[in-house]
């Protein structure tokens, strides 16, 4: 009976820790230091401010149109606890924050929004993070667990008045980190597709056994990024039909990024099957090699099977003296040399009868 899993559903579930009353900020051991990088701007000028300070948020918010306050690293609670009180931040929405096994989803809290979705580690890589972000009346908040610098082209455009960002609320702001997350996956895809061509132009000529280790660890590729972006395209519909967020101007930006998550997801059901008939592929090479042995040694075997067969028979201890019908070939001076021509006869003969039939 084969068992059958939802594309969201993890390998292997996560032991569920010890339980927690809700909205606890269980902040993981040897999780990074927290960094916070704060952003204000409008459509006329922008402050970026490297460092954290928590009193100059409340000016920071009245004298800017959007306040982006960007945490790198998720090992500070107290950092996290003063965002949460400063911003409004509901009790259950931080405790996700630092809960970084959810499942993408996008959720209401009043009125704030939060928007978790899984970014890529590094650009190519496989390996993903989960990066949270809470959309409020003028503020973004996002949050990554590890400085990855996917976002520094955003930054760019903020500083260089490139783009609609300046011009727009935060809700393109909240688009404009999703859609760089969207884009992320690309090389990461390219980059499996690459590897299997690769594949695929050495599977007859490689090792079995490396062929294998390549083919699985790719298929642990597909299925990690198939775990991020199959309900992040749910994000994205939901984030799209919501009025009171998202304003008209924003979600046709928004409709383009779910047009790219779906193409993103055609390309990984392709390289999910070209993997699968890869594996095919690479099974029945293995079996046709392990024919082509087996036909060598049947060969061997049925060419020696004569051989020991006469052997055998001349190895006979019967007496010529008491009956001259008791191998005779025994006194007979040219009785070795017959004994290995039949031999050599009778092995050119099979050779050439097996060549004639198409065997070898």
């Amino acid at each position: 009976m084969v068992a059958v899993r939802h594309p969201g559903v993890p390998r292997r579930v996560p032991a569920r820790p010890t339980r927690t009353p809700a909205g606890t900020l269980a902040v993981a051991e040897q999780t990074q230091h927290s960094v916070v990088h704060v952003f204000g701007y409008d459509a006329e000028d922008f402050v970026e401010t490297p460092v954290f300070d928590p009193a100059a948020l409340a000016s920071l918010r009245a004298r800017w149109k959007v306040v982006w306050v960007h945490v790198v690293g998720l090992g500070d609670a107290r950092v996290l606890e003063t965002l949460g009180s400063l911003f409004g931040v509901h009790r259950l929405a931080l405790a996700d924050v630092v809960s970084t096994e959810q499942r993408p989803k996008y959720e209401r809290f009043g009125e704030l929004t939060q928007i978790i979705v899984r970014m890529l580690e590094a650009p190519g890589s496989a390996a993903t993070e989960q990066l949270s972000i809470l959309v409020g009346k003028g503020f973004v908040l996002s949050f990554e667990e590890r400085d990855g610098d996917l976002f520094a082209a955003l930054r760019q455009r903020i500083r260089g008045k490139l783009g609609r960002v300046r011009e727009s609320g935060p809700d393109f702001l909240a688009y404009g980190l999703v859609d760089m997350v969207v884009d992320a996956y690309f090389p990461a895809l390219e980059r499996i597709g690459d590897e299997l061509d690769r594949i695929e132009d050495e599977l007859l000529d490689a090792p079995p056994l490396t062929m294998s280790s390549r083919l699985r660890a790719v298929k642990r590729e597909l299925v990690e990024t198939r775990r991020a972006l199959w309900p992040l395209r749910e994000v994205l519909t939901t984030m799209a039909a919501d009025a009171v967020v998202v304003n008209d101007e924003t979600r046709l930006y928004l409709r383009d990024c779910q047009d790219r998550c779906a193409q993103l997801l055609d390309l990984l059901a392709s390289y999910r099957e070209l993997a699968a008939d890869l594996v095919d592929q690479q099974v029945s090479v293995a079996g046709q090699r392990m024919n082509e042995v087996m036909k060598v040694l049947t060969v061997m075997a049925s060419v020696f099977i004569p051989l020991t067969f006469i052997s055998s028979l001349y190895g006979m201890n019967f007496d010529p003296d008491a009956s001259p019908f008791n191998m005779p070939e025994l006194r007979w001076a040219f009785g070795y040399p017959f004994a290995l021509l039949l031999m050599l006869v009778t092995a050119c003969g099979l050779v050439s009868y097996f060549r004639r039939r198409g065997w070898i």
